[in-house]
């Protein structure tokens, strides 16, 4: 899905909430947020895989999108803290039955996947000798 749909008014709710959270850490990313104002470093490291670089165009698609508020406290260094809007609490909130629903399928899918048995090795196949 596109960013410009994200604004776009003639798609559907679902279309234009689903928008505003595509993206590969979006919803983790609400999810810290929702439990305590966070500092970039903090994030990056609680979320490996994640780089500093992607971590920043994330949040200002967030901030765009009025979910994430940025405040820079002056001082050596400067100390940045992203917190959740109003609008982003809201979200978060939205989205928790839609959680439990995955949770669910999940279980769901663990009960009806049999395990994977453990493939038994084939043994060598002996080597005939030539007398």
């Amino acid at each position: 899905m596109t960013r410009s749909r994200a604004r776009d008014r003639d798609v559907c709710g679902v279309t234009a909430a689903i928008a505003v959270i595509d993206g590969k850490w979006k919803t983790i990313l609400l999810w810290l947020l929702e439990s305590a104002p966070r500092r970039p470093g903090e994030l990056v490291r609680r979320l490996p895989g994640l780089t500093e670089k992607v971590l920043t165009q994330t949040l200002r698609e967030m901030e765009a999108d009025g979910l994430v508020h940025r405040e820079v406290h002056e001082g050596r260094p400067l100390k940045t803290v992203y917190s959740l809007t109003e609008f982003g609490r809201e979200l978060s909130r939205a989205l928790a039955p839609l959680s439990d629903w995955g949770h669910r399928r999940l279980e769901k899918l663990a009960l009806e996947t049999p395990a994977q048995e453990t493939p038994v090795p084939e043994e060598p196949a002996k080597s005939r000798s030539v007398s």
